[in-house]
């Protein structure tokens, strides 16, 4: 899935460490930085 910038994310929802879980809709009002990586080890 492909998301242009400035278009709303997907609701989702990942295990946290500090709080147990985390889902983007109770982010809703707030600035959220979503970052991704590349898995360690491979080229990219």
């Amino acid at each position: 899935m492909e998301i242009a910038v400035g278009q709303e994310a997907p609701d989702f929802t990942l295990t946290a460490t500090e709080v147990g879980s985390f889902q983007l809709s109770t982010q809703r009002g707030h600035y959220v930085v979503l970052f991704f990586y590349p898995k360690d080890m491979t080229p990219g």
